[in-house]
């Protein structure tokens, strides 16, 4: 990996995983989860000589990876209190490039990884005045933000409502096609030797003496050194006992396309406009989010959620009214109790590792997550940005102390 894992600072961690060090002895790992956070660990631990078994309940990449905008916006979704989870969005932020271009050359095929940058906007007086209350945030996190005024935005991108109050400018915060990310992530798996199961959903991890022996998934037993819980909003429905089940739950989301015209698109950078996103791709499509519904896993889409997304679009870019609808559908963010992901190894199961949790930043923290797991399978070492996030901090003593 060329963002050597040396980026960051680690320590032991009691909970070992079978770290090992000759490639010859290598763990065996099996993955349960075949999104994007699953394939990319496969990937890494496969080149570095592990036996790497993954499995996914429908096919891979077609889950919350799918649904996902592939906004790296770190700086502009920073809020109040999020400040250790920042650093860590932060620091996956920086790795992305190296990351994007790695994947690029072992799978032959572009993510998009595109670095306009985004834009936030204020429409009405109310509106500008939440907009410089987040700009004084981000100023006092020392983040890289420039305030723009309405005729600066506008300049930007001309197609913007008239209407326009002002806006803020975060040139670091850009995005990637996640469908071609999903994509690639499987043929560079593939290619380095992973076995990947899909229509073979894991519902139990098997332990003798509190140690992982493999997993059960498809009805039969796949034994493994260690076992990488990485499915998402569906990671609760995995028996993980005698660990406690994780408190992730499926956080809905509804989302649409619609078809720009590549060669003069309305829209060039990330728009976060008030009540909706617009993620512009190269290809033309222009994506439109999401809501943020508890509802389980209730497929719907609906006449409400559907207007409200496409009214506050149109108020932010009116001439979208005149492009095609081509897409609708509906995700599940895995939302934890904090909203942060669930990162490192069980307390209670010695090679019971968790990536999951990861919320609305699960594209984001792909690297990141990536690298500090790895990381952790191979040599028993978990990285110090990552060390605020495991899933002790959900345990009733961790709460009253």
């Amino acid at each position: 990996m060329s963002a050597s894992l040396s980026t960051f600072t680690s320590s032991s961690s009691s909970a070992g995983s079978r770290a090992t060090g000759p490639a010859s002895a290598r763990p065996r790992v099996a993955i349960a989860g075949g999104g994007v956070i699953g394939l990319a660990l496969a990937w890494r631990l496969a080149e570095a000589g592990c036996p790497v078994d993954v499995f996914e309940a429908g096919e891979t990449g077609q889950g919350a990876s799918r649904a996902a905008a592939g906004m790296l916006a770190a700086c502009a979704e920073a809020e109040p209190g999020e400040e250790v989870l920042l650093a860590l969005n932060r620091a996956s932020q920086v790795l992305w490039p190296a990351f994007a271009a790695e994947l690029e050359q072992a799978a032959g095929s572009p993510v998009d990884l595109r670095t306009e940058g985004t834009l936030t906007i204020a429409l009405t007086a109310d509106d500008l005045a939440r907009l410089r209350h987040l700009f004084a945030l981000q100023q006092s996190l020392g983040l890289p933000v420039e305030w723009l005024t309405a005729a600066q935005v506008r300049r930007r991108e001309p197609c913007l409502s008239p209407k326009l109050a002002g806006g803020i400018l975060t040139l670091e915060d850009h995005q990637v096609d996640n469908r071609k990310v999903a994509a690639a992530l499987k043929v560079a798996a593939l290619k380095a030797g992973v076995n990947i199961h899909e229509h073979t959903p894991v519902s139990r991890v098997e332990t003798v003496g509190g140690r992982v022996t493999g997993l059960v998934a498809g009805d039969a037993v796949h034994g493994a050194d260690v076992v990488v819980l990485a499915a998402g909003a569906w990671s609760r429905g995995i028996d993980i006992a005698p660990a406690a089940p994780l408190p992730v739950r499926p956080i809905k989301g509804q989302m649409l396309a619609l078809q720009m015209d590549p060669a003069a698109p309305i829209l060039s950078h990330v728009l976060w406009a008030p009540g909706a996103y617009l993620v512009p791709r190269r290809d033309g499509r222009l994506i439109i989010g999401a809501t943020t519904e508890e509802k389980g896993f209730d497929t719907d889409l609906t006449a409400g959620g559907q207007l409200a997304l496409l009214t506050n679009a149109w108020r932010a870019l009116p001439t979208l009214e005149e492009l095609t609808i081509i897409e609708q559908w509906v995700g599940f963010r895995p939302g934890s109790r904090d909203d942060a992901p669930i990162l490192g190894p069980s307390e209670e199961v010695d090679g019971l590792i968790y990536a999951t949790g990861h919320h609305r930043n699960g594209i984001l923290l792909l690297p990141v997550t990536t690298q500090v797991i790895a990381d952790y399978v191979l040599s028993g070492r978990m990285a110090d940005v990552a060390a605020p996030f495991g899933a002790a901090r959900f345990a009733p003593r961790a709460a009253a102390e």
